[in-house]
């Protein structure tokens, strides 16, 4: 599975990007917001997602992992599609699409195109819980400040690749963290296995 690629931008659009990495060209389909990030650049890092069915395979692709991954949970709801996600994170902003989640803003979330009242209220109702619990946030609003990022990052990837949650894992980080907050990696896995 491939996480990101890194490479040259040889051609960007608000849609699309090609990155030629070794030799060969991806064709990326990305949001606004990410192509707002990558514009005036010659080289990038773009996380991926990788979009199978039997009839097509596609590259979706993110400036962050936090973009990643609420593109993932959007279309974790039923009724949302790889479009719809797209469409919404170029119409609004991660963060406001989490504010109009939380705050249960049908009409903010219906005012993007392709999405209709039963799926920003099915969006409402799947996801509030999850972006309350820490899903689809960035790390360093969470763990509080972005020097202990990569620490906490490792420490996730780790405990989910053990095959936790990400919301049981992000609920234990915190409270190990909230004991000892300047926990090493090791530590931050140790006591957090204790706890689950």
């Amino acid at each position: 599975m491939i996480d990101y690629i890194k490479g040259t931008i040889v051609d960007l659009t608000p849609a699309e990007l090609i990155l030629e990495n070794n030799g060969i060209g991806y064709r990326i389909l990305i949001s606004l917001q990410t192509y707002q990030v990558l514009e005036n650049k010659k080289e990038a890092t773009v996380y991926i997602y990788h979009y199978l069915r039997e009839d097509m395979e596609l590259y979706y692709g993110f400036a962050t992992k936090d973009e990643r991954e609420l593109f993932e949970l959007l279309i974790s709801v039923s009724g949302i599609g790889v479009n719809s996600a797209r469409m919404m994170l170029s119409s609004l902003s991660a963060e406001e699409i989490r504010h109009a989640i939380l705050s249960e803003d049908i009409a903010r979330i219906k005012s993007v195109k392709g999405i209709g009242l039963k799926s920003a209220q099915r969006m409402v109702l799947e996801l509030k819980d999850k972006i309350v619990k820490g899903e689809g946030s960035d790390s360093s609003e969470l763990f509080g400040g972005s020097s202990r990022n990569e620490v906490v990052e490792e420490a996730t990837r780790a405990l989910i690749m053990l095959g936790f949650t990400k919301q049981a894992v992000t609920k234990a980080i915190q409270a190990v963290l909230k004991a000892k907050p300047d926990a090493k990696v090791e530590q931050i896995i140790k006591s957090a296995l204790q706890m689950m």
